[in-house]
């Protein structure tokens, strides 16, 4: 069972900080081998999606108001770990996530910058591509919109 809850930068504990940052690190950079400067200090500026299961953050996503990242609110870092994907995490911490926007920042208009090969995953939860397919952290990435 994952527990989800939603914390600003100054809410999390240095524990779930260290947890939050070796979680992206092991799936951002070691697993799909890519350096990047993934503590870019934007972290102070976001909600954080804490997906928790047996005491340890398994999935996560982070938060922008509209005009903090996009123009529009958008969520990033959508990471779960990777000997837990097969639980479909991966939708529920989405799905927390677009009503922790809505209910935060009065808005349901999101904008994601989405790895390409997971524009199923994001389709399956109402966002849709929006131009053409470029390269960030030499990964091809798609910007997505929310069609509630």
């Amino acid at each position: 069972m994952l527990t989800i809850t939603v914390k600003s930068f100054n809410q999390l504990t240095t524990n779930e900080l260290y947890d939050v940052l070796q979680l992206r690190s092991e799936v951002f950079v070691v697993e799909q081998d890519c350096v990047y400067q993934d503590i870019d200090g934007k972290d102070q500026n976001a909600l954080h999606v804490l997906g928790i299961k047996d005491n340890k953050i398994v999935a996560y996503t982070r938060l922008f108001k509209p005009g903090d990242y996009f123009n529009l609110a958008s969520i990033g870092r959508v990471v779960v770990k990777e000997n837990q994907r097969m639980h479909k995490y991966g939708y529920d911490i989405m799905e927390a996530s677009i009503k922790a926007i809505k209910t935060n920042y009065n808005t349901t208009d999101i904008k994601i910058s989405a790895q390409c090969y997971l524009k199923r995953f994001y389709n399956n939860l109402n966002f849709f591509e929006v131009g053409e397919q470029y390269l960030e952290d030499g990964i091809p990435h798609i910007a997505m919109l929310y069609k509630n």
